[in-house]
């Protein structure tokens, strides 16, 4: 895994992800009211909700705006949310996972099936390409002042199974159950998140080298980030810089 750098992606996207804060605060705050619907609104008994938390913080959500968030959704009569992941393919076979939380399934389903079509993709049956990835848990820190010696120790004390130093950054992987605990500890170490969250990670990765291909699968992945319902995007596109 420690051949493909996360952090590479995360920094090619930071500027437009940085365009798009206010549907990112949204898209967060909503898996935040799932987590306390779920598990409570204390974040020292609610993992899932705590590590809501530190998302929000990697990605500059204001304080004040996760203790509102929190408030809100206890005791409140809000939309019941669903999650489902859906797959499909890209174009030039590249495998897609996309994961939904929505009040409506069919308005779901409809609007990223249109997004497929419309470049050259189309959606799948479920299990046609998830097969192709692993899940993990993704830590991903700030290198800046850390000892790649010391660090080992830190890495073995909170259950990290794989790590590597890469373009300025630190990149852990646990297993998922392990995730929680570890990101914690880290936490509690002192060191700075550059993200934080359950993924599915591929196994192989795919190149493409034709530019109409690129166009079109840039294009998904846009409509797809720009989609309310959609939380997160998994694929093996080997992206280049």
């Amino acid at each position: 895994m420690s051949g493909h750098s996360k952090w590479s992606t995360i920094k090619r996207k930071k500027e437009k992800i940085d365009g798009k804060r206010a549907k990112i605060f949204t898209k967060i705050g909503r898996e935040m009211a799932v987590a306390v619907k779920e598990g409570g609104a204390d974040p020292t008994t609610n993992a899932k909700l705590r590590d809501c938390i530190a998302k929000a913080k990697a990605n500059n959500v204001p304080n004040d705006n996760i203790d509102r968030i929190i408030k809100k959704a206890q005791g409140e009569d809000r939309d019941t949310y669903e999650e489902i992941v859906y797959e499909g393919y890209g174009v030039g076979g590249v495998a897609v996972m996309v994961e939904a939380l929505t009040d409506n399934r069919n308005r779901t389903a409809a609007d990223l099936r249109h997004y497929f079509d419309k470049f050259g993709a189309g959606l799948g049956q479920s299990g046609c390409v998830s097969y192709m990835f692993t899940q993990k848990g993704v830590i991903v820190l700030d290198a800046e002042g850390v000892d790649e010696e010391a660090f080992m120790e830190h890495a073995l004390e909170a259950g990290v199974e794989d790590y590597s130093f890469e373009d300025g950054a630190i990149e852990c992987y646990t297993q998922v159950p392990d995730f929680s605990d570890a990101r914690q500890y880290l936490e509690d170490q002192g060191f700075t998140f550059l993200s934080a969250e359950v993924e599915y990670v591929p196994s192989t990765y795919v190149a493409l080298t034709d530019e109409e291909q690129i166009k079109k699968m840039t294009l998904l992945i846009d409509q797809l980030e720009d989609n309310d319902d959609v939380q997160a995007i998994w694929h093996n596109w080997e992206e280049t810089e």
